[in-house]
């Protein structure tokens, strides 16, 4: 494909503080990026909804974090659920699923198949979530550690795992194959230019890197956290 690609660790994150869509995120810098130079190399439109439903996941892995130490009466740093509502409205909401519903939806409307039956089910959730998540800011403002949030982020993690999934394994494959190749480059450059309008340069790599260290407040970064450990005879 004939796309010049954002770059995803060079260039970014010059300052600690960077400002991502109105809201200033804290970035560890050395963390952002190894080498200024490395390049993200030629990906399409749909690896890269693919790679943001990764970055909604993680903010999921936050959510559950947050609930098990309601839960378990035990104290965590900042406010997670604020946090993770707000990352997901402005980078999931206002961005990604607007992506889905301009560019990937309308194409498969009239399609037969699972996809014509998945894509209102999909908008549908798509709305639903929004309300969730206004609903998730405003109990987080009020109050970090509100009993409220135990029923609102287990609505929001059960939706969107098969929603997810779905779009990964069924919808995505369903678009690559209804449009040329030409189609997609044209997709994937306006979806380029409206991340750079709203993120700047890097602003994938600054998402993720305010979610990591979203996740190392939590002590939930290492991925060696996750590993069960086998029971010993």
């Amino acid at each position: 494909m004939i796309l010049e690609r954002r770059k995803f660790l060079g260039q970014i994150c010059k300052t600690t503080l960077t400002v991502v869509s109105g809201y200033v995120v804290a970035i560890n810098t050395a963390h952002a990026a190894d080498d200024d130079d490395q390049d993200e190399g030629d990906i399409g439109p749909l690896e890269d909804l693919m790679r943001e439903h990764g970055v909604l996941h993680r903010v999921l892995l936050i959510y559950e974090e947050g609930l098990h130490r309601i839960a378990t009466r035990q104290d965590f740093p900042g406010n997670p659920f604020l946090v993770g509502a707000q990352l997901i409205r402005k980078f999931i909401e206002d961005y990604h699923e607007k992506n889905e519903e301009k560019f990937i939806f309308p194409k498969l409307q009239n399609s037969i198949g699972e996809t014509r039956h998945d894509v209102p089910i999909l908008l549908q959730q798509h709305q639903a979530g929004r309300s969730i998540t206004d609903s998730i800011i405003r109990v987080a403002t009020e109050n970090a550690k509100d009993n409220r949030l135990t029923d609102l982020a287990p609505q929001f993690i059960r939706m969107y795992r098969p929603h997810a999934a779905r779009e990964d394994t069924v919808v995505f494959p369903a678009f690559h194959k209804a449009i040329s190749e030409k189609q997609l480059d044209e997709i994937g450059e306006q979806m380029e230019n409206q991340e750079q309008k709203l993120f700047g340069e890097g602003g994938f790599a600054k998402i993720v890197e305010a979610v990591a260290e979203e996740e190392r407040a939590l002590g939930i970064y290492e991925l060696d956290r996750f590993t069960p450990i086998p029971e010993k005879d």
